[in-house]
């Protein structure tokens, strides 16, 4: 038997900005939670649609010709191959909805990369 989760408490095991921690699966998609702050990098994700759903706080979704304005209850899909830059003025708490073949960053490889096999379940 599967029990509740409380976004709450598992926001609250999150100490590290940018890394993204698995929460639930779904029909091959996994839910994760991530603590925003500050810009992260230039990236896309060749197959996959992101799905940013914000929890707490406010995002800016940089595009290549137009910015997205994201605040709390408000979510946004980047489609598969779009170019984008999250930004986080304050800390931002938001969660992911994607495909379990979605990398970190995409094709681009950086310091801040998590590959999927290093993502944590909390």
């Amino acid at each position: 038997m599967i029990d509740k989760t409380n976004l709450d408490a598992k926001f609250n095991l999150i100490t590290e900005y940018w890394t993204p921690k698995i929460i639930a699966e779904s029909n091959e998609q996994l839910v994760k939670l991530a603590k925003l702050k500050g810009e992260f990098i230039w990236h896309d994700h060749e197959e996959e649609d992101e799905l940013f759903f914000i929890v707490k706080g406010k995002l800016l979704l940089r595009f290549e010709d137009r910015d997205v304005h994201l605040k709390e209850n408000e979510l946004f899909v980047v489609p598969a191959g779009i170019k984008h830059l999250p930004i986080a003025e304050e800390e931002c708490w938001v969660m992911l909805i994607e495909p379990k073949s979605t990398t970190h960053t995409g094709s681009v490889k950086s310091e801040r990369t998590i590959e999927i096999d290093q993502q944590e379940w909390i």
